[in-house]
């Protein structure tokens, strides 16, 4: 987009919020020559780090309420994926855009990598750009790599240094996607993304105090791939979600299993057993990729049996990643050294700290159940060694697979919340003893740190969302660990 597409329209941005979205889209917005204002429900006070990023350009604020008016008389209005988009405000708005379709309008012709799922999607398009990144560096190639989108790093931040030829990886939540979907306003309304790899990590069941149901969720997810074709790939897993992906996207299917290995003709990888690496079988259907120079049936090891993050369900993430980078054509052998090189993400399987032979992990996160249970059984260590530190804000989730899993752990500490009520009935039923519920992250990291022996494990992992207690599951994360270091000093 030109300066001129926006010069002297009236712009407003609703919901600037911390993750980087509101700021970036504004700074962009305003750099461009617009009238801006900014709305937000939350105070000046809670809003103050993001408006100081703000300090250099005229921007106009009506915090602690939105006021239909603004809507009705703006000509563009920018929201945060975290709105509804039922939203009374947006009914009146004329025009509306995010930060990714205002990316994605004025990026130039990059290879766009996406990435979707409920869980996983954060450590696998960080996986694909670390192993970009440092074939674009490392080894040598010409260009640039850059990671935006839900990871919190909006893609407007780094648009300006783009070129044509460069990596972007983004991910892609389903708010995110269904953003685009449902734009409104432009005649491209939806073909602005169309990525060369599509990686779907795959449906838990989440988000459903805003979908209502699975399916409606799901179609959400679907937009990743609607605009692709043939010369574009598109990665699912092998379950009921994965393949259906598969058999509606135009896109070349290419397969991931935790399981056994493929059937004839299906191009794609998987993991023998838990402890081992993750192979793929190069490339069983007709084609050949572009730029991929693989033998038809040779099995290659592209994800290494002991990579750095822990757990298997961390191993399928790096599998997923890894097949998308093999039809973007890097060769299996650094793909595979490359990935063991990999250190993970912060607030996913994070360790972060170790005091009297005791090692703290932070999983932030995991914002639903299913996350918190795999994360228990990322770690073999005996029962006698491992605390689990849980709970939270419920939305509308079955706690069940948490409570199941935490049979696993030597203790368990509750953090107060909607969803530690449901979890602590489950809890009881099974006999499972625990501590709490804490109401603050600094009781929670005492109690653990008492429960805790040499040689033992202490993972922060919710299982549920963070509102209430803290801002987002960042802030969550960085006040555990805040609050772990202090007890520990």
């Amino acid at each position: 987009m030109k300066k001129d597409d926006f010069a002297g329209l009236k712009v407003l941005v609703m919901g600037i919020g911390l993750h980087g979205g509101g700021v970036e889209s504004a700074r962009y917005i305003a750099a461009l020559g617009a009238d801006l204002t900014v709305t937000d429900l939350r105070d000046e006070k809670t809003l103050a780090p993001s408006i100081e990023k703000l300090a250099a350009f005229p921007v106009r604020y009506v915090l602690g309420r939105h006021e239909p008016e603004d809507f009705r008389n703006a000509d563009i209005v920018i929201k945060n994926p975290g709105v509804r988009p039922d939203s009374p405000y947006l009914e009146q708005a004329r025009r509306i855009e995010t930060d990714i379709s205002l990316f994605l309008a004025a990026c130039p012709p990059v290879r766009l990598s996406a990435v979707t799922g409920t869980k996983g999607k954060s450590t696998t398009s960080s996986a694909i750009y670390w192993v970009l990144n440092e074939s674009r560096t490392k080894a040598g190639g010409k260009g640039k790599a850059r990671l935006g989108g839900n990871i919190s790093v909006s893609p407007l931040s780094f648009l300006g240094e783009l070129e044509e030829g460069d990596d972007v990886v983004l991910e892609l939540s389903s708010f995110q996607l269904g953003d685009l979907g449902g734009r409104q306003g432009t005649a491209n309304a939806q073909t602005l993304l169309k990525p060369r790899a599509a990686v779907f990590t795959g449906l838990l069941r989440d988000h459903l105090d805003r979908y209502g149901t699975m399916e409606a969720y799901g179609a959400d997810k679907r937009l990743i791939y609607r605009n692709q074709d043939e010369r574009d790939v598109t990665v699912a897993g092998t379950d009921e979600w994965g393949r259906s992906f598969h058999k509606e996207s135009r896109g070349r299917p290419i397969v991931f299993s935790g399981g056994e290995p493929l059937g004839e003709g299906i191009s794609g990888g998987w993991i023998p057993d838990p402890a081992g690496p993750g192979l793929a079988r190069l490339w069983e259907t007709p084609h050949t990729p572009p730029g991929g120079k693989g033998e038809v049936g040779r099995i290659v090891e592209i994800v290494p049996a002991q990579p750095l993050i822990p757990g298997y369900h961390q191993k399928k993430n790096l599998l997923a990643a890894a097949l998308a980078l093999l039809d973007l054509g890097l060769p299996p052998d650094f793909i595979l050294e490359s990935l063991g090189r990999f250190p993970g993400v912060e607030h996913r399987l994070e360790f972060f700290h170790e005091s009297a032979q005791v090692r703290f992990y932070n999983d932030s996160a995991a914002t639903i159940p299913e996350a918190a249970a795999a994360a228990l059984s990322a770690f073999e260590t005996t029962q006698a060694s491992l605390v689990l530190v849980t709970g939270g804000t419920d939305k509308d989730l079955d706690f069940s697979p948490l409570a199941r899993a935490a049979e696993k752990a030597s203790a368990v500490i509750l953090l107060a919340g909607t969803g530690t009520e449901k979890l602590k009935t489950l809890l009881d039923s099974g006999g499972i003893k625990y501590r709490g519920p804490f109401d603050s992250p600094e009781a929670a990291a005492k109690a653990a740190i008492e429960a805790a022996t040499p040689g033992g494990t202490v993972l922060f992992s919710p299982g549920c969302t963070s509102f209430g207690m803290f801002l987002n599951e960042f802030d969550r994360g960085k006040k555990w660990k805040e609050a772990v270091k202090k007890e520990n000093t």
